[in-house]
């Protein structure tokens, strides 16, 4: 009798006890769920351009991965003589400002006219940044311009503030080598550990500072492969140690010789130019005071670094970061002259969470590597007062290694 009645009891306690462990488990696994995520870890800083080395095509010019095959130019090895590239869809971002300074939002593609060399494109896709942009902070952390680390830490906040939180944000510190600090990403958390990182200025102690070098590495290796609005936004001196850039403007040219798969100054217009990179440079020098915006806006389509020029009285570095920006499209601004990095920053920001990207197949079908020129007008349509400006890149590079 006992027995018997010892198995229900036995059997009823052990569904309480399972019951209660349910229940336990149940109340374990809330209670995880509703803390709040774990933020990732930075990763370690990865040096840039330890990858595949570069060689320049003698039929080109263009400095390309040693391993590629050199079958993606036709022509250049079959002894044709034409260098064929492949058809992809050209982007180029503008940005439209209304007389008072403001940027204006809301036109539609049917606002916008788009030429290259002059003959009229379609445009066959229209972005008025609602897809995220792609964004790379670098940052030059040579000891010249070190004084400037603890307004960049700040100013970061200010550029992160402006832009939509769907945007990506990468960073590179450079000095005699570039580093990736933080792969592109929206999380705020990783950027400002990244900024804040001990490793922004002490990825390595040297006094160089290879900033076009960087520039282009930070654009072949970040960028490949990415679509809609893209740029880079540098903090530098201007005072490169890597390229020889003198007053003689050859000097900008590839090299000769043994020399010749070394990077070029035109090599760094040659990649922005070709994956429609947006430049935005801080020089923290002085403005000089004949490169006023008048001076540059009349000089457009001519070498800024000339004799001329070195008669007004103009660093021919700074010159440098001026043709630059010149040749992609870019904007220069002086950190001196805005007092503030954290307000350039933000006047940045606005402009890349404003800007309206269009997309076109050029008419002319493939075509020789090099440069070809853009002009974007508003349409009648549009109904801009007087005195709106239309800004966007004047050109863009064909590679033959697409």
């Amino acid at each position: 009798m006992l027995r018997s009645l010892r198995s229900p009891v036995l059997a009823a306690l052990a569904g309480l006890i399972l019951l209660h462990a349910g229940q336990a488990n149940s109340r374990a696994q809330e209670s995880q769920s509703s803390r709040p995520a774990k933020s990732q870890k930075l990763p370690r800083p990865q040096p840039l351009g330890h990858g595949v080395p570069l060689e320049r095509d003698l039929v080109t010019g263009e400095l390309h991965s040693a391993a590629k095959d050199s079958s993606s130019t036709a022509g250049a090895t079959s002894g044709e003589g034409a260098i064929r590239s492949r058809v992809t869809l050209v982007q180029v971002a503008c940005t439209v400002t209304a007389p008072d300074g403001t940027q204006v939002r809301g036109l539609t593609q049917d606002n916008f006219r788009l030429f290259e060399d002059g003959a009229a494109q379609e445009i066959v896709s229209f972005d008025a940044s609602a897809t995220p942009a792609s964004i790379a902070l670098v940052l030059d952390v040579s000891p010249s311009i070190f004084r400037e680390l603890a307004e960049m830490r700040s100013a970061a906040h200010s550029l992160a503030a402006n832009l939509s939180p769907a945007d990506e944000i990468a960073v590179v510190s450079f000095s005699a080598e570039a580093h990736l600090l933080l792969p592109f990403s929206t999380d705020r958390a990783l950027l400002d550990r990244a900024i804040q990182s001990k490793n922004l200025a002490g990825v390595e102690n040297s006094s160089e500072s290879n900033i076009y070098e960087s520039v282009f590495l930070a654009a072949r290796e970040l960028f490949r492969g990415r679509t809609g609005r893209k740029a880079i936004v540098l903090l530098t001196d201007g005072q490169d140690s890597g390229l020889g850039l003198t007053w003689d403007a050859s000097s900008a040219q590839p090299r000769e010789g043994a020399a010749a798969s070394r990077l070029a100054f035109d090599d760094v217009a040659r990649e922005l130019g070709a994956d429609g990179i947006a430049l935005f440079i801080v020089s923290t020098e002085n403005r000089p005071r004949a490169m006023t915006p008048s001076w540059l806006a009349a000089h457009q389509t001519e070498m800024l670094v000339n004799k001329n020029s070195r008669r007004g009285d103009m660093p021919h570095y700074t010159l440098y970061l001026a043709e630059l920006a010149r040749r992609v499209g870019g904007q220069l601004y002086f950190l001196r002259e805005i007092g503030n990095l954290s307000e350039i920053y933000r006047r940045i920001a606005l402009t890349i969470s404003a800007q309206y990207t269009l997309g076109y197949y050029p008419s002319a079908g493939a075509a020789r590597p090099g440069w070809r020129s853009l002009r974007v007008e508003l349409a009648d349509n549009a109904g801009m007062p007087p005195g709106s400006k239309l800004t966007h890149r004047g050109s863009y590079y064909v590679s033959a290694f697409p």
